[in-house]
């Protein structure tokens, strides 16, 4: 069962001196946990590798968890506004050619820091914070939803609610593993798994007009 701690920051970062400061906490908060584990990290460590006094980290956050939930929260709307940039880039391409620009946009963004990913994956159930991935997910559906119904003339699934969720959690899940399975990822593993996947995906949203194998 996840344990309750509490994660909320105990202020907010309004003037840009503050905002610094903020931001220089969750950079090496995710520094710390990549190089000592959840486990070891703290907030001694974290402070020390910001560059400022743990009386400084406390104005902010209570605590190691409060500082990993606003990195969960940062890595979020960092995730979706890659989304959404890669979604105004692929608008004029076709549906195969899009979904593979998509499928590599998601590995690569997952691929920058492996190690952070996989910690996000270990400790983020255990720290009760399934709620702000589930909002991500919440989020990443409408994007993806409206995508989809811009190309409904290309896709032979007629359920889009149904066909977004089974996308969005295919690739989601199908990335997440590649990451943390393989975190030393050669290039070609890398475009082999995006052309599988995107493979899987259009041929379901077009089964009849399936992605053609590469040469």
């Amino acid at each position: 069962m996840a344990r309750s701690v509490p994660t909320t920051p105990r202020k907010s970062a309004s003037q840009k001196r503050s905002q610094a400061t903020v931001e220089a906490l969750l950079d090496a908060t995710a520094r710390v946990l990549t190089r000592e584990g959840y486990d070891r990290a703290s907030t001694n460590r974290i402070a020390a590798t910001a560059g400022v006094s743990v009386g400084s980290l406390y104005q902010y956050f209570p605590n190691k968890e409060a500082l990993v939930a606003a990195l969960v929260s940062r890595h979020n709307r960092e995730m979706l506004e890659l989304l959404r940039n890669a979604l105004k880039e692929v608008a004029s391409l076709d549906l195969a050619t899009a979904i593979r620009e998509l499928v590599r946009a998601a590995v690569d963004a997952h691929l920058v820091d492996s190690a952070l990913h996989r910690i996000f994956a270990e400790q983020v159930p255990r720290m009760g914070q399934l709620a702000k991935i589930e909002a991500l997910q919440g989020e990443t559906f409408l994007l993806v939803r409206a995508y989809l119904e811009q190309r409904r003339h290309e896709i032979s699934v007629r359920d889009l609610d149904s066909a977004t969720s089974i996308c969005v959690t295919i690739v989601e899940a199908l990335t997440h593993d590649f990451v943390i399975n393989k975190p030393v990822t050669l290039k070609g593993d890398r475009d082999r798994f995006v052309d599988e996947v995107t493979r899987l995906i259009v041929g379901y949203l077009r089964p009849s007009r399936a992605a053609k194998p590469l040469t």
